[in-house]
């Protein structure tokens, strides 16, 4: 499925640092059997920002919001295993599941010395983001979600089939979503909800259809589809955490979004009564069509709740 692991950044960032502290960076850090590929940018003495990206994605999806924060903020965007420039283990080798996904980039973030970061989540990237807020509460500073969801309220029905596989995980029924890890749906994805998809550009979805469809990868990204049931088992844990600890948080959601619905992001205001909810005529993937707007928002939160 992968390629082996390489310590050789793609491209050469490093040798441009002269030319300016915030020029992004293009790194690999070797994670036990993954090679997690990473863009960086900013001082890195400076509140450091984990961007963590979701399904038919990866750290690309993130590239205008790095570049926006990376004057006043360390900014650092993975890709995580089974997405983007990351090299992982077949799947015999290493367990495709949220915890295990989880796993890798809380020991990503000790090997880069993060000790504390407030984290901006979208998709499959939330559920990674709230496990590592369970486990280490005393390091997240802030939360910017765009499009995670973490209540029940936000599934869509189009969960039902999804919903199926996950109380009876049968071969026939893991066939019937045999089009969902394809380059069609990703596409899909990005386009629905969107007023005027002229405003998306193909480059996202084409590089993630041209992921998806490297031998192994569709089995893969079934696997976590139905590991995704763990996710929802843990909405209670994930919601006792908001309450308890009160982190700021910012949801930015495209209210068209076809899985994860408005309620979901709303839901947050019973946890966290000072929570500041947002809305966008878009669709799955807000940033690529109302970036313009939502990374100004993402500035002033940061600025407003983090020490700079």
């Amino acid at each position: 499925m992968t390629s082996k692991a390489s310590n050789t950044p793609i491209f050469n960032a490093d040798a441009l640092t002269a030319e300016g502290p915030h020029r992004i960076h293009y790194r690999f850090e070797k994670v036990n059997d993954a090679n997690v590929f990473y863009r960086e940018a900013g001082d890195p003495t400076a509140p450091t920002v984990l961007l963590l990206h979701g399904f038919a994605a990866s750290s690309y999806m993130w590239r205008n919001v790095i570049e926006a924060l990376a004057d006043n903020y360390h900014v650092v965007a993975p890709d995580l295993p089974a997405f983007g420039y990351t090299e992982a283990p077949e799947r015999s080798q290493y367990e495709y599941s949220f915890d295990n996904l989880t796993k890798t980039i809380d020991q990503f973030t000790d090997q880069l010395k993060l000790n504390r970061y407030a984290i901006a989540v979208h998709d499959y990237g939330a559920p990674v983001g709230w496990r590592l807020a369970l486990a280490h509460p005393s390091k997240v500073t802030a939360i910017i979600s765009q499009n995670g969801n973490a209540y029940e309220e936000g599934l869509s029905k189009g969960w039902e089939p999804i919903r199926k596989y996950w109380n009876d995980p049968t071969k026939e029924n893991r066939e019937a979503l045999n089009d969902f890890p394809t380059p069609e749906s990703i596409k899909w994805q990005y386009v629905e909800g969107v007023s005027d998809t002229s405003l998306v550009a193909p480059d996202a979805y084409i590089l993630e259809g041209a992921q998806i469809s490297r031998p192994g990868m569709a089995d893969i990204q079934l696997d976590l589809l139905l590991d995704y049931a763990s996710n929802v088992e843990q909405y209670p844990e994930f919601q006792a955490y908001f309450r308890e600890y009160q982190p700021p948080l910012l949801a930015v959601w495209g209210k068209h979004d076809p899985f994860f619905l408005p309620p979901g992001a709303e839901a947050w205001k019973r946890d966290i009564p000072h929570a500041d909810i947002r809305f966008y005529d878009t669709g799955h993937f807000a940033l690529e069509t109302h970036g313009d707007v939502i990374i100004p928002v993402i500035r002033q939160f940061l600025d407003d709740h983090l020490k700079i």
